[in-house]
């Protein structure tokens, strides 16, 4: 599905990511875990189309077409979803206003209609119970006024209404209380299949925790992916931090 090889990324001169390859297949999810400024989301963001990042060497494919000469609605028509750290506040664009443009568009860009309005607010309110979302929520302005635990649950419930073939979440559960990380987990468990899959930035394991499908752990530090391995990697992470990987850096 997403092809990285030899990925060399440079932001204002300076180089962020210094030869990333990553393979991600469907059905699968991979977590990305390291200290801040190793490169996590850069990646995100370089996968997704950002323009402030300069690609000098590698190159990224997905569903075997080449993405670094698409822009990021080419990317996103594609199938590739990406949630921010912290979403951007719209005044004036309800949420339910901003879906449906998202989906229309990845509609008209697949050569199809566009969705009805009962089928849009049939799907709406199917999503907006698996994520505990109040009717109301959609009519409000896109993130103005949410709080940090509504602005996570709203950037998975656009995933949940796009059904995107690729989902990166970016530190989703950053900020989340008990229940609402509860939520978040319970839209990635019911929404993840055999023919979509995840790519999960995070500092911390407790997201992880509640996730029922297996996952693949890398560890990215200073611009490159370190280790990888399964959740294993991520407990002796939460207890021992990223000391350990420094050392067996230097070691070798």
């Amino acid at each position: 599905m997403l092809s990285i090889k030899n990925l060399h990324v440079s932001v204002e001169g300076k180089e962020v990511l210094k030869g990333i390859n990553f393979q991600v297949n469907p059905g699968e999810i991979h977590v990305i875990m390291g200290p801040n400024g190793s490169g996590k989301s850069t990646l995100a963001s370089v996968i997704a189309g950002k323009k402030e990042y300069h690609i000098t060497k590698g190159n990224i494919s997905f569903q075997n077409k080449d993405l670094i000469s698409l822009s990021p609605d080419k990317r996103a028509h594609l199938g590739i979803f990406l949630s921010f750290q912290n979403p951007v506040e719209i005044s004036g664009i309800s949420v339910i206003n901003f879906i449906k443009t998202a989906i229309n568009a990845s509609r008209k860009a697949r050569g199809l209609g566009k969705m009805s309005a009962k089928e849009m607010l049939f799907k709406m309110k199917e999503r907006a119970d698996l994520l505990n979302v109040e009717k109301d929520f959609f009519y409000r302005s896109l993130n103005e006024g949410f709080s940090g635990g509504e602005k996570k649950r709203n950037e998975i419930f656009q995933m949940a209404m796009l059904d995107p073939l690729l989902s990166i979440l970016d530190e989703v559960d950053s900020g989340l209380d008990i229940d609402s990380l509860r939520t978040v987990a319970r839209g990635i468990n019911t929404l993840k299949n055999e023919k979509n899959s995840m790519i999960i930035i995070t500092h911390y394991k407790r997201l992880l925790d509640y996730l029922f499908s297996n996952y693949i752990v890398h560890i990215l530090y200073d611009g490159k992916i370190v280790q990888s391995g399964n959740k294993d990697l991520s407990e002796k992470l939460e207890k021992e931090g990223y000391d350990w990987i420094k050392n067996q850096i230097k070691e070798n």
